[in-house]
């Protein structure tokens, strides 16, 4: 599988996990910064929070991990949380910000 269908495939897992205060998928919502996959197939994803005291940070984190780890052709998965640059909505997809009344 190439890079292209694995980064492809992670994008549709990711989209199966949603923000816990906000009824959009976390990638939508543009939480997820980077995905980067190395020659053995382990990936990096770099993500945010849209607030960095979240109480449900380890479990979101938790849940992407997971997501991605489930992933066909995923060897092993590190997620990292980072609070630069900080979240706003201008990340969002258009889809999230139609799906929201934003737009």
């Amino acid at each position: 599988m190439s890079k292209q269908d694995l980064q492809r495939d992670i994008i549709r897992a990711l989209k199966q996990v949603y923000d816990p205060e906000i009824p959009v998928n976390i990638y939508d919502l543009g939480l997820i910064y980077e995905i980067k996959i190395d020659d053995d197939s382990k990936v990096n994803v770099k993500m945010t929070l849209t607030a960095p005291n979240c109480p449900m940070a380890d479990d979101v984190a938790a849940e992407v991990d997971r997501a991605v780890k489930d992933v066909p052709g995923v060897k092993d998965a590190s997620i990292e949380l980072v609070f630069e640059p900080e979240w706003d909505k201008s990340r969002m997809s258009e889809e999230a910000l139609l799906e929201l009344g934003w737009l």
